[in-house]
């Protein structure tokens, strides 16, 4: 692609570049501003001559020349360009039907190549990217799509990056945006996780009633091993229901007594 022009040019290829050499100096000042362009930083040129790409590939960022009449070129931009993919229906490999949208960085790593390998680089990339999500998807459970979309992006970054190589194209980055699932079946997830977070709290619920009867099955084997303990209990009972009600209680007999009719 970058052969010099001149080892294909010809003896009529050389009259011309050398007509057009010659009608530029003798128009000089004025062709000078026909000759001389301006490439931006972020901006590659590629210059054909007579139809061939000159040797060197792209040129700039600065100036450069060319002859009038002979040489053409084309800008590409090299910056980052992202897009994004169209919502694609895909069936997944559980027989699940979803809508799955995504975005895409890339930029150009070789202009020569994204120039003369392919007629668009970026329609390419956007449609290759499109068929590139439907089949990556396509091999994958729903309940992957929706936990490991990381690992799927990777995955299609890999992908469409081998796949743009010869168009001069690197695919920086991928990432999956949205994945709608029937409204049928997100009412069924949407019970099936109900039903779950109610076995859950069953289950801790059965957890702490079991918990709280281990310890009172404690708490009785302690009061019966000593009767001073339950007597102390009692008066602690009466203390709280005192405070409760605002309300002070009368003993009618002597206390000792009280304990030798519950001993």
């Amino acid at each position: 692609l970058a052969d010099d022009a001149e080892t294909g040019l010809g003896v009529c290829g050389w009259i011309l570049v050398i007509t057009s050499l010659f009608f530029t100096v003798l128009t000089f000042p004025v062709s000078i501003w026909m000759c001389i362009k301006i490439i931006k930083e972020y901006e590659r040129a590629i210059i054909f001559r007579l139809g061939r790409i000159l040797k060197g590939g792209a040129k700039g960022p600065g100036l450069f020349f060319v002859l009038p009449c002979t040489d053409s070129f084309i800008k590409v931009d090299m910056r980052t360009i992202s897009f994004d993919i169209p919502p694609q229906e895909i069936l997944t490999k559980d027989s699940v039907t979803v809508n799955v949208d995504g975005v895409v960085y890339y930029r150009v790593h070789n202009a020569t190549l994204a120039v003369a390998n392919i007629t668009n680089a970026d329609s390419a990339t956007r449609l290759l990217a499109q068929t590139t999500l439907r089949n990556v998807l396509g091999t994958k459970n729903l309940s992957e799509i929706l936990s490991d979309r990381e690992e799927i992006a990777h995955s299609m970054q890999a992908t469409l990056d081998e796949a743009t190589d010869d168009w001069g194209i690197k695919v920086e980055r991928v990432e999956i945006k949205d994945v709608k699932l029937p409204v049928q079946l997100q009412r069924a997830m949407a019970a099936e996780a109900e039903a779950a977070r109610e076995a859950r709290a069953k289950v801790i619920a059965a957890e702490g009633e079991m918990n709280a009867s281990r310890a009172l099955k404690e708490a009785a084997m302690v009061i019966t091993e000593s009767p001073a303990a339950l007597q102390l209990r009692y008066l602690q009972t009466l203390t709280t229901i005192a405070a409760e009600k605002n309300s002070t209680i009368v003993f009618p007999l002597p206390i000792n007594i009280l304990q030798g009719l519950i001993g």
